[in-house]
């Protein structure tokens, strides 16, 4: 691999291994001065560690990086500023009860002695958020900023430390719309001023909206890099995946049935003690797909585990078609009918060490025609397996392989095959594609809606909007625990539900 003219960074022939997986197998990348240059592939296909490679957080097995044409060795992050190298992660390295300004100058030596000059840290904050556009209060403690605010400080603390390569890891995941288009707009301003930023992703619309080129990896190679004015969404998702893949889902018009699931009046506390849900209230009919959009960390994930029974309510009701399940067991919701896709498939969702038939039984093992007296009935369960993997396409050696061994999109495949099985009423899906390949996605979400065809009810909760908006029937906005408002999803206007998001109640928003 040459180095091209106004190349800044080299890498060749990267690898890292962990224990039983490559990560990274050969990698070779080259970023210029002065571009947007987004890395995109699928979890797992070892954009983030590539990019914790070039940051100092992991050493490569084998390998080179060059930089402004010099051979380097990057052993730490602080190495990696010092060569103007700065990275945003996915989750913020901030301390909350610190102001922005304490913050920003955070492991530096700045002022005399003990005492921080805080004027001096303060007018070049000031200056550089005016230059780029990252207006933050200096003064206001990071607990009072909202997510894209505290995102603002991480660059700011970037800049501050002067540099010139920002890596960004997966940045949208936690904004509203219209912190995304801020982010971006920031972001052309940064590159303007000659600046470069390695742009991970896993979104096909980001890519083409705000990269100059792309890189896309699959199974921890460079399948190919290429301007991004040369491709399109249909071809990337073909170099991602290895196939061709659907956009656009056909789904059929929605006729409003029976109510099968009424919330009322629901609050909950956080793991913290803290109110989660404040008088959440919302409907659901048989049919009908309810897409819960928020930021993280509004309630979504505790309406979830009080609607499954992982979670305690202190007040309200939910009931499954009049019937009150609040507070009951897992399993007693489980068996009244409510089928539940966790967040967390790997650590929820199967027992990693059973095999795929044993993690198909964990719901029906209890009942015929799998259990007979105190044994199972090994004949059953052998064609239970038989007819999921076939039906659910779950790749896998053989129906006794340890569920650990199969990949992300294959786990999800078998949790839907278990969870569907004995066609549950409700079906209480959260983040069921997060993840997953642009193929495993397109999978799940047509699994979702024939599940939708056959009349269960569904909640959806997810951070991806195009996802929201591409499945739901309604959307129900969330914002600190409570609902902002709900509307529908054909012809939902994207500027009002990052309004809703941001916390604006909708006028009139009827639940």
């Amino acid at each position: 691999m040459s180095t091209a003219p106004g190349s800044v960074i080299v890498l060749r022939g990267i690898v890292k291994r962990f224990p039983g997986v490559v990560a990274n197998d050969g990698i070779d990348l080259e970023i210029r001065r002065g571009e947007i240059h987004c890395l995109l592939g699928e979890n797992g296909a070892g954009k983030t560690t590539l990019m914790r490679i070039l940051y100092g957080l992991y050493q490569p097995d084998a390998g080179e990086i060059i930089l402004d044409g010099r051979r380097v060795r990057i052993s730490s992050p602080r190495a990696a500023l010092a060569h103007r190298i700065g990275m945003v992660h996915q989750h913020f390295r901030l301390v909350p009860t610190l102001s922005v300004e304490e913050n920003i100058v955070l492991g530096l030596d700045e002022g005399t002695g003990p005492f921080l000059n805080l004027p001096r840290t303060r007018q070049k904050v000031a200056q550089l958020a005016a230059e780029y556009g990252l207006a933050v209060d200096s003064k206001a403690k990071v607990w009072q900023l909202s997510v894209g605010q505290q995102q603002r400080v991480e660059i700011l603390k970037a800049l501050y430390r002067d540099a010139q390569v920002l890596i960004m890891d997966e940045p949208t995941s936690v904004l509203t719309p219209q912190e995304v288009d801020q982010l971006f707009s920031t972001l052309r301003n940064l590159v303007d001023d000659g600046l470069t930023v390695v742009f991970i992703t896993h979104k096909l619309d980001e890519v083409m909206r705000v990269s100059d080129r792309v890189t896309v990896l699959r199974q921890g190679r460079v399948v190919a890099t290429l301007p991004t004015s040369a491709t399109d969404k249909a071809a990337l998702a073909r170099l991602m995946v290895g196939r061709e893949v659907v956009f656009r889902l056909e789904k059929a018009r929605h006729a409003q049935g029976k109510r099968v699931l009424d919330v009322l009046d629901l609050h909950a506390l956080n793991d913290r003690g803290l109110p989660a849900l404040r008088g959440v209230s919302f409907s659901l009919g048989a049919g009908e797909i309810l897409g819960i959009a928020g930021v993280s960390g509004n309630g979504q994930r505790e309406l979830v585990e009080v609607l499954t029974g992982l979670r305690r309510a202190t007040r309200g009701k939910a009931l499954l078609e009049r019937m009150e399940i609040t507070n009951r067991s897992p399993r007693e919701i489980a068996e009244a009918g409510v089928a539940h896709i966790p967040e967390e498939r790997i650590r929820m969702g199967i027992v990693p060490n059973l095999s795929v038939r044993e993690n198909l039984l964990l719901k029906g093992y209890r009942h015929p025609p799998f259990s007979r007296w105190f044994f199972l009935n090994a004949h059953a369960a052998a064609e239970n397996a038989r007819r999921a993997i076939a039906l659910y396409q779950i790749a896998t050696p053989s129906d006794s392989t340890p569920v650990k061994l199969l990949s992300g999109g294959n786990i999800q495949r078998l949790v839907l095959a278990r969870e569907f099985s004995g066609d549950p009423r409700l079906i209480v899906a959260a983040h069921p594609t997060y993840g997953l390949d642009v193929g495993a996605t397109e999978q799940v979400r047509q699994l979702l809606l024939k599940e939708r065809g056959r009349g269960a009810a569904i909640l959806l909760t997810s951070e991806d909007l195009e996802e929201i908006l591409a499945v739901s029937d309604r959307i129900l906005v969330m914002f600190s625990g409570e609902v902002m408002g709900t509307l529908e999803a054909e012809g939902a206007d994207l500027g009002e539900i990052g309004l809703l998001m941001a916390g604006t109640r909708q006028k009139g928003g009827a639940v």
